[in-house]
C-alpha cells in the first residue's frame, strides 16, 4: 500500500483502493444491491442513541447516510426501509 493520510492511500500494484481501506458495504434497496459508504459507522452511531421507535431510527439512519452517500429523493422511503432492515439484522447478530 502506498500513500499517506494527507494524499490518500492506494494499492501499489493496481492503483485502486486497498482492501483494508474499503468502507462501502452493500444492502438491497428496492431489490437492487446498493453500496453505502461507512454503513457500519452509520449503524453504530444510531445504535448509540438507544432508540426504540422505528420511524425515528429510520430518520436517524437516513440523516447520517445522506451526509456520506447520495440518496435519490424518489427512493428515500426504500433506502429508509433497507437501512432499518440492516440495522435490525446487525443488531440481532451482535446480541443487541
Amino acid at each position: 500500500m502506498g500513500g499517506n493520510d494527507q494524499d490518500g492511500y492506494y494499492c501499489t500494484i493496481c492503483g485502486g483502493i486497498p482492501p483494508d481501506r474499503i468502507t462501502i458495504k452493500q444492502i438491497l434497496v428496492d431489490g437492487k444491491a446498493t453500496g453505502i459508504d461507512k454503513l457500519d459507522w452509520i449503524l453504530a452511531e444510531v445504535r448509540k442513541l438507544n432508540l426504540s421507535n422505528d420511524t425515528i431510527i429510520t430518520e436517524e439512519l437516513l440523516k447520517r447516510t445522506k451526509v456520506l452517500n447520495y440518496v435519490p429523493t424518489r427512493k428515500e422511503k426504500e433506502y429508509g426501509e433497507a437501512l432499518l432492515l440492516e440495522y435490525k439484522k446487525t443488531g440481532s447478530e451482535s446480541g443487541a
